[in-house]
């Protein structure tokens, strides 16, 4: 029993009555990725203004755009803002008024709770590649051009999640056509993951410096390639290795399309509106990925490998027309952080690896154990290389910033958790319940609908509210959902014990997805942006993965030799309790964050003096 639960790997599942149930994950957030939560501050700089004056005028009005950017707590010590025409007018006669931000300016730039609410014109934020973001990048109007990147990205994003799930449904039709074990069938699943989680910092970091068209472009193609080999296939370890190639794959194209995104369109209302239609996009790939699987499988599980290969090739060709190019950051020397990636991408494969093994080999197995010491000795290096290297591959400083920190546990919080619940509510619903493949995938669509509706219109909210209380509410969301779960029993009713939860997931998708992402990459130099797309899609399959490996050892531990639905539902409520608990540590943590007593508010010192400013 225990080893057959193993089998999940990492994510959703899938059975069959001569094969047991076997689970993949969504490797990509379901929404899958990212970008900007608060818009950056803009500071006017005037020739005559030294030590932070601002001219006013005889009503008492600030006359400069950059008193609001004081205000708000920009990292400089002191914001300088006049207006060139009192500057040309030499108008010193006013009253003036010195603006210095007090040392917790620094700090405010990362609180979640105010700068969320800065500056929200389209035009403000960090510029794209060449100097600025794309023709109509910034205005409520986007040309063909950047619909047509946002469409390519979007489909990107839509495949990733369309093939981790159509897979997962076909996954006993391939055990018992190629004659495969249990052991052997869960690395179909694995093997992807075990690429896409363990080279997620390193895909992000190369997009950075060897640029990220090109990154995005030859990972698409790997990715393209890669399917169509699997479709054809007919030995299980060829099968195996095409699946952790398109991992690799994917963990390229997932930050570097991510990136394009957050420097294509500027902080503010136009980076939140185009991520939240990236988050609705994958989402949308992932739930109907379910449903396609299910139909698919039927005529044949090698059409499940088969069709993202058309659609990758399609995207190839169209990404080389609409996809600016984009010059790499390093371009100016030649010095690569090679040690640093070796040991960083070691200790992410062996991490993931040991996680995914510990259900079946248990969690106290010597191989495990070494697995995790191993890992972290790894990391442990890489941290110390990072501290010595010119160039590094991760700047560590960026783990100083408190609303990034914050991005990545919620990540780990939030995909961990429905990792966790989708792969006990995927046992329940077929191995308890006996309801087929496509049942099981039909009674999961309600949450991806709402995603896919409700995502594309969380940038507007969180361009009223900022992120943290978006996703405060989304986590809320889930916490509930989990909660209502605990009435499952025998005989459910699915409109009343098992649909309220499946909305309840669908609202918190739509909220927490597109808020995390965007608040993951927000105020990130463009040059920094791979890495922090990196660094989010690491903790969205970190968590996955850990919570997973958990709740599949509640289910093993609550097992009942001979009957296997009256272990699943025996496991319902501990494993429920559980997922649930994960949601509520995310609900804690982020009302940690929007408390008062842990805000950091800027104190500006106003002087205000009669003729010329001092």
């Amino acid at each position: 029993m225990a080893s057959s639960h193993a089998a999940a790997g990492i994510a959703r599942g899938t059975s069959s009555r001569a094969s047991r149930s076997f689970f993949t994950p969504p490797s990509v957030s379901p929404v899958g990725g990212p970008a900007a939560w608060f818009a950056a501050q803009r500071t006017a700089s005037t020739s005559s203004s030294a030590g932070g004056v601002v001219s006013i005028d005889g009503s008492g009005t600030p006359r400069g755009a950059a008193v609001a950017a004081a205000a708000s707590g920009g990292p400089s010590s002191v914001v300088d803002a006049s207006s060139t025409a009192d500057a040309s007018s030499g108008d010193a006669g006013g009253t003036a008024v010195a603006v210095a931000a007090s040392a917790d300016a620094a700090q405010d730039a990362d609180d979640p709770a105010t700068v969320d609410r800065r500056s929200r014109s389209p035009d403000a934020g960090t510029p794209a590649p060449g100097g600025g973001p794309a023709d109509g990048a910034g205005d409520d109007r986007w040309d063909a051009r950047i619909w047509g990147a946002l469409i390519v990205l979007c489909g990107a994003l839509f495949l990733d999640g369309l093939d981790v799930s159509m897979v997962g449904v076909a996954l006993p039709s391939i055990g018992s056509d190629l004659g495969l074990s249990a052991g052997t069938l869960q690395w179909v699943v694995s093997g992807y993951v075990l690429g896409y989680g363990g080279l997620l910092l390193l895909g992000g970091r190369a997009a950075d410096l060897l640029g990220r068209r090109r990154v995005f472009l030859i990972a698409l193609g790997v990715f393209a390639v890669a399917s169509l080999l699997g479709a054809l296939v007919d030995d299980g370890t060829l099968l195996i290795a095409t699946r952790f190639i398109k991992g690799v794959a994917a963990a390229f194209t997932a930050p570097a399309g991510l990136s394009i995104i957050t420097t294509t369109f500027r902080e503010g209302p136009a980076r939140n509106r185009a991520l939240s239609i990236y988050a609705a996009c994958g989402a949308s790939g992932f739930s109907l990925g379910l449903v396609f699987g299910g139909v698919l499988t039927e005529a044949g599980w090698r059409y499940t490998f088969l069709l993202p290969a058309p659609i990758a090739i399609a995207l190839l060709i169209a990404a080389r027309r609409f996809i600016a190019k984009d010059e790499p950051d390093d371009a100016g020397h030649r010095s690569y952080d090679l040690a640093g990636a070796a040991t960083v991408t070691g200790s992410m494969l062996l991490l993931v690896y040991a996680v995914v093994e510990a259900p079946g080999r248990g969690w106290l197995d010597p191989v495990t154990l070494a697995a995790f010491a191993v890992s972290a000795g790894l990391l442990a290096a890489f941290v110390a290389i990072e501290r010595r290297v010119q160039h590094p591959l991760v700047r560590l400083g960026v783990f100083r910033s408190r609303h990034i920190v914050h991005a990545n546990i919620g990540a780990m919080v939030v995909f961990g958790s429905y990792v966790g619940f989708q792969f006990l509510a995927t046992l329940y619903l077929q191995d308890a319940l006996d309801w087929s493949p496509l049942q099981t995938a039909l009674a999961f669509l309600p949450a991806g609908l709402l995603v896919a509706f409700g995502a594309p219109r969380t940038g507007a909210l969180v361009d009223r509210i900022g992120t943290a209380p978006v996703i405060l509410v989304g986590l809320t969301a889930f916490a509930v959902g989990y909660a209502l779960f605990f009435r499952a029993d025998a005989t459910p009713t699915y409109a009343t014990t098992i649909l309220p939860t499946m909305l309840l997931l669908g609202v918190g998708f739509a909220l927490c997805f597109p808020a995390l992402n965007m608040q993951a990459t927000a105020g990130i130099e463009d040059h920094e942006q791979g890495l922090a797309s990196g660094l989010v899609n690491t903790s969205f399959q970190v968590g996955g993965a850990v919570v997973l490996a958990l709740v599949t050892a509640v289910v093993s531990a609550n097992a009942v030799p001979g009957d296997q639905a009256a272990g699943i539902i025996d496991a319902l409520r501990p494993a429920t309790g559980l997922v649930m608990g994960v949601a509520i540590l995310g609900v804690l943590v982020t009302a940690a964050v929007l408390a008062p007593g842990a805000r950091r508010t800027v104190r500006a010192r106003v002087t205000v003096r009669g003729g010329a400013a001092d």
